[in-house]
This record gives structure tokens, C-alpha cells and sequence, in this order.
């Protein structure tokens, strides 16, 4: 007789939505690649008459979670609530009461990620949270599993589609970046606060877990440099376009060997480089690794089906587990718990990379002698120099290219040319994460 695994689900929004409607109408198709039947035993929600457009089965839903994580019949509990708050004391509950879980809340896992894998690992039950980083992407598989062989060197991506349509409008259609988020909150891309998503803080959530399994360091949140598109505009991204530059919001992860580099900035990528062509709301990630060289993982970073299918994914390998009775069989964070090193994020101070800079200055003579004189003043040469049109305030824009430079003297040097009294707004850096044809002949 096929084994019946049962599945309790906290939260029925959007892509607990997604994860119900697999579960139900690919049933017949999951037990025939499990061996076992997945049944959606009972579902919490506040809303329980909400039509769903799925056939539920009556007395499904409760809007009592604590029932859920409590019941003895369930094996698996998926939390789709979010936050920080209720749902983690629903994943501890769970645990205590050694269920398996399965969550997509990225947040609670980049913020409080530690403490709930020693509960887990102490209790001798599974944690998955594949779909909390970019959506249908199997990146925590593929670090987990696929590349378990490889020291990973770098991880380089786009981990947010919201900034990345926004960005994509502006580059294509010349929208201004209020009018792209406009747009982008029209087809649901964007939060009606969108502050988590275009200031950076959703991808650096995702960037600190998967730099925890590829390098095998604690999760590490509070030290990883955040910064938005929000001053990014349509001249920033012309001029990126005549020197075959793309701007993207990434998320950067180096591994320098005693320390970690993980960052999430604006930056300039040249055409050339496979991401540059992820537009819209897509998301992708470059991982490289001393064996595998050079991969990219493509996909849909959100919304209900494509995160729902990442949810499942995560459902299946423990149902597979528990038909063998096993747990810990693949290690929660990639690295036995052991083995896990005290890895610093290196400061954002402290690295060294090439520069944009754009400048708002009066059309006044010696202007751009003052503005170079105080960059060479602290070792930062330039590549490339020009000047743009009128603005309509009577400023000129003056933009520049940098040599290699470190961050540190750069930030310096652009606080000192912030109080010249010819400069009219404060300057705008981008940082360019390809090196220059030139730089790497001489390297």
C-alpha cells in the first residue's frame, strides 16, 4: 500500500496559493516520481472563505495555525506566512514537535536563519528554504548538491525582479525611475512600499544565505554593504550604454579566502557579460567554481507559480527522506555544522574596483582641474572624462571612468568634492564589476 505523507500548510496568500494548487491538481503526477501520496491534510489562514479559484476539500482550512503545527498526523509543515514574528514562532513549534519544514521566508531566515538550524539539527528534523532565493532558480540545490565538489570562488547576479524591471524600463523606454515603479507596482512586481525591494534589503536577505552555503560561514546579515537604485537615472544609465555597460542591481559574493566579499550595489556590467541580458523582471545568477568554471541559473524570481514550484521542490525531497526515515541526510547550510568557520564579510571599505562617477557642477572654468586635482590627491587615476549638456538648473554634467581604486579613498575623495562650492548636487557612483580591457593586460 503507497504511504500517505501529510502536509500542513501556515498561510494561503499568493504563493501559498501556488503551492495548494500543485499539491492538488499534480497529485496523481508527484506520487508517481515519490512513491507516496502528498496529501494536503489542513491549511491556516485568517481568510478561510476567500475563493481561491481551487477546489478544496471541506473542512481543509482553520484559522488556527497552532493547531496545524501541534497535529500529530502532519509530517511536514510549510510556512507561508512571512515576517518575522508569528511565523517564527510557528517554524520553533513545529520543530519542537519534530515536524520537517519548509519555508520561503527569506527574512526570517537571513535575520534568525542560525538559531533555527541548531533547533532544527538538535531536534534531528529538516529546514528547507529553497524558494527563498530567487524564486524558481534552484540556486540552494545547486550549491548544495550540484556544486559539493566545487569551492565556489564568486556569485554574481540579479536576486531582485522589481529593481531589475524598474531598471530595464528606464534603460529601455526612457521612463523616469518614479515612473518605472509606477509601472512596476501596477503589474504587482512592486509592493505599495517598495522600500525592501529597491533599497537593496530583499537581495542582501537572499545574497547572506547563499554565501553561507557556498562558504561555509554562519549566516551573516548585519555586515553585508546595502545600497538602492533609487539615484540611478536615465543619464547614469546613457552613459553606461555608450562604453557597452549595463547598470543592474547585484548582488556580489567573492570568496578572498580568510574573508568573505558580499555586497549588493548598483553596478555596470559590460554586454558582454550573460547577465547584462537579463532584463524585466527576471533574475540570474553567475557562479563560478574552481571545477564546474562558469554557470548561470536563469528563472522567474518571484511571483505565485514559479516560487511555488521551488516550495515543492523543497516538499519532495523530505517526503523522499521520510520514506527512508532519514533527516540530515544533505546538511541545512551545505557544510557539516562542524565544519562551519568564522569567515568576516570583508568591509566595503576595503575593496578595490573600478568607478563611474557623475558630477553636477556650474559651467565655470577650472571646474573639472579642482575635481581631478582632489581625486589624484588620493591615488584615483582617471580612464575616461566627459561632459554632458546643460541642465536645466544652468549645471553641467561632468561624468568620469576610473582606474582601479579602493573604496575607502574614493568615498574620501567624493565627500571632499561635495563641499566645493561649484558643485551643485551631491555626486553619483556607481561601481563598474568587469575589468577593463586595459587593467587586464597589464594584470
Amino acid at each position: 500500500m503507497i504511504k500517505k505523507i501529510n502536509i500542513g500548510l501556515l498561510g494561503c496568500g499568493t504563493v501559498g496559493t501556488g503551492v495548494a494548487k500543485i499539491l492538488i491538481e499534480n497529485k496523481k503526477l508527484i506520487a508517481s516520481r515519490v512513491g507516496a501520496k502528498l496529501i494536503l491534510k489542513r491549511i491556516a489562514d485568517i481568510d478561510i472563505k476567500k475563493d481561491r479559484g481551487i477546489v478544496f476539500d471541506d473542512g481543509l482550512f482553520t484559522k488556527d495555525a497552532r493547531e496545524i503545527v501541534s497535529d500529530p498526523e502532519i509530517d511536514i509543515i510549510v510556512e507561508m506566512i512571512g515576517g518575522k514574528g508569528i511565523a517564527k514562532e510557528l517554524i520553533l513549534k513545529a520543530i519542537e514537535n519534530g515536524k520537517q519544514v519548509v519555508t520561503a521566508n527569506k527574512a526570517l531566515i537571513a535575520d534568525q536563519g542560525n538559531f533555527l538550524i541548531k533547533k532544527a539539527e538538535a531536534k534531528g528534523v529538516d529546514l528547507a528554504f529553497e524558494a527563498s532565493v530567487g524564486g524558481c532558480m534552484p540556486i540552494v540545490k545547486t550549491i548544495r548538491e550540484s556544486l559539493v565538489g566545487d569551492k565556489i570562488k564568486s556569485m554574481t547576479g540579479i536576486l531582485n525582479g522589481t529593481c531589475n524591471y524598474i531598471l530595464t524600463k528606464i534603460g529601455d523606454d526612457g521612463s523616469t525611475f518614479k515612473e518605472a515603479l509606477k509601472q512596476a507596482q501596477s503589474k504587482g512586481f512592486a509592493e505599495a512600499d517598495p522600500t525592501l525591494d529597491i533599497e537593496g534589503y530583499d537581495t542582501s536577505h537572499k545574497l547572506a544565505i547563499i554565501s553561507s552555503l557556498a562558504y561555509g560561514m554562519e549566516i551573516n546579515l548585519d555586515d553585508i554593504y546595502t545600497e538602492g537604485i533609487s539615484r540611478i537615472s536615465s543619464i547614469d544609465i546613457e552613459c553606461a550604454k555608450e562604453f557597452n555597460f549595463k547598470i543592474k542591481l547585484l548582488a556580489i559574493s567573492k570568496n578572498r579566502g580568510s574573508t568573505v566579499e558580499a555586497r549588493v550595489h548598483p553596478a555596470m556590467i559590460s554586454f558582454d557579460n550573460l547577465v547584462s541580458s537579463v532584463n524585466g523582471s527576471m533574475n540570474a545568477v553567475e557562479i563560478i567554481g574552481d571545477a564546474v568554471g562558469s554557470m548561470v541559473l536563469y528563472g522567474h524570481g518571484a511571483g505565485m507559480m514559479p516560487t511555488a514550484s521551488a516550495v515543492v521542490s523543497d516538499i519532495v525531497d523530505i517526503a523522499r527522506n521520510l520514506l527512508f526515515n532519514i533527516t540530515g541526510r544533505i546538511p541545512i547550510l551545505s557544510y557539516q555544522s562542524d565544519k562551519m568557520s568564522n569567515i568576516s564579510v570583508l568591509p566595503i571599505d576595503e575593496i578595490h574596483t573600478y568607478y563611474y562617477f557623475r558630477f553636477s557642477v556650474l559651467d565655470r572654468a577650472g571646474v573639472l582641474a579642482k575635481i581631478a586635482g582632489i581625486l589624484g590627491a588620493y591615488s584615483i587615476s582617471l580612464k575616461y572624462v566627459t561632459q554632458k549638456g546643460l541642465q536645466s538648473n544652468g549645471s553641467i554634467t561632468i561624468v568620469m571612468f576610473t582606474h582601479l581604486a579602493k573604496e575607502a579613498d574614493v568615498k574620501k575623495a567624493l565627500s571632499e568634492i561635495s563641499f566645493l562650492d561649484v558643485v551643485t548636487d551631491s555626486p553619483v557612483l556607481i561601481r563598474i564589476e568587469d575589468d577593463l580591457e586595459e587593467e587586464k593586460e597589464e594584470e
